[in-house]
């Protein structure tokens, strides 16, 4: 009798770490699902190019265009990282591209990535922080510049602690976020910028 109730327990328990086992790996699938990896091999490429951290470029595209490279936006900006006309002419004269590239081509997942990743990088290295460079992303180079400016907006100025438009506001902590779901979920390091 107590040979058979242990053994009943035994298999209780092993079915219970396995429901767990699955359960965790079902939870894992879904995430993966909803914050997914799509054009991996063109955002490593340029996020390395740029001492970026991957999990930050996924993060943008995620929020920017949920991985739609035909995305569009109100204002025009286009493509998986969402550039303007205007911010794609600053950016190619920056890269200095003699490519024949247009701001046509950036619904093409490569060109709007190179270009994205890039401006990242710049925005990363004019603001010094995440934070400041997703405001600059989001809101415009001018209204980041002048926020840091205002020590209502950036006490020491050098921090953003601040943001005084909402969507700007909600949209870089969605990013901030959305990156440490990426650097969980895949086991990225943070490395880059």
């Amino acid at each position: 009798m107590i040979l058979r109730k242990t053994a009943a327990f035994l298999l209780t328990a092993a079915l219970l770490v396995c429901g767990v086992f699955l359960a965790g790996k079902a939870v894992e699938r879904f995430y993966q699902k909803a914050y997914p990896t799509e054009y991996a091999p063109l955002v490593e490429q340029y996020a390395e190019e740029n001492g970026l951290d991957p999990a930050l470029v996924y993060a943008v595209i995620r929020t920017e265009s949920s991985f739609r490279p035909l995305a569009q936006s109100s204002v025009g900006a286009r493509g998986l990282m969402q550039l303007t006309e205007e911010t794609f002419d600053w950016v190619a004269f920056r890269m200095d591209d003699q490519s024949g590239t247009t701001f046509e081509d950036l619904f093409d997942p490569e060109i709007n990535i190179r270009y994205g990743t890039f401006l990242l990088k710049e925005l990363l290295d004019q603001f010094g922080s995440e934070n400041n460079a997703l405001c600059a992303y989001h809101a415009g180079w001018g209204n980041a510049k002048k926020w840091l400016a205002d020590p209502q907006y950036a006490p020491d100025g050098k921090t953003i602690e601040t943001i005084p438009f909402a969507d700007t506001r909600g949209y870089v902590q969605k990013v901030l976020d959305t990156k440490e779901t990426y650097q969980k979920l895949y086991q990225m390091n943070g490395q880059g910028g």
